[in-house]
């Protein structure tokens, strides 16, 4: 059994818009089902005019404990994508948060899906994307399917840097 996991040090924030529906997303690091409850409760409350607030959640470094919720969308639209999301980057101890604004135009399943997982991607991808517009590195290849990789270059020493920003906001986490 490996004694490190991936999670997140602190929270982030993601925004998608599709055909006028708007979903703010939020990453959160979380350690007890009781404490995502409770963010939950906070969010409905600080949110409680959107249409819905889905979320999806993975603790402990076996990856056992878990729940996605779809808060009325379609089953499987939102919190299966939310979770698939925080999956295909095999992270744990992080709860993620969509609210949705409906924007008047049904996006349908298949759309729904799409957005639920974008806005996911966006709240766990934004501060990456901050510290490579900040280090400057070229893109030498990205791709953004079930996993987002992407490939970089950058002079050798100004590497460290880059490495030192990138493992700060990840959070790789060695348990005793």
């Amino acid at each position: 059994m490996s004694d490190t996991f991936k999670t997140i040090n602190t929270s982030t924030e993601g925004i998608y818009k599709e055909k006028g529906s708007k979903f703010l997303s939020f990453a959160i690091p979380v350690r007890h089902a009781d404490e995502v409850k409770e963010i939950v409760k906070e969010y409905r409350k600080r949110y409680f005019d959107a249409r819905h607030v889905c979320y999806a959640y993975m603790l402990g470094h076996e990856h056992k404990e878990f729940r996605a919720n779809d808060d009325g969308e379609p089953s499987g639209t939102a919190g299966r994508p939310i979770l698939g999301q925080i999956n295909s980057r095999e992270l744990t101890d992080i709860l993620v948060i969509v609210v949705r604004y409906f924007g008047g135009v049904l996006l349908g399943t298949g759309g729904l899906v799409v957005a639920y997982k974008e806005a996911t991607a966006d709240a766990l991808m934004n501060d990456v994307m901050r510290i490579i517009k900040d280090t400057n590195p070229q893109i030498v290849n990205q791709t953004f399917d079930n996993q987002c990789t992407m490939e970089l270059s950058i002079r050798k020493q100004d590497a460290p840097v880059l490495v030192a920003k990138l493992e700060k906001i990840i959070g790789l986490v060695i348990e005793d």
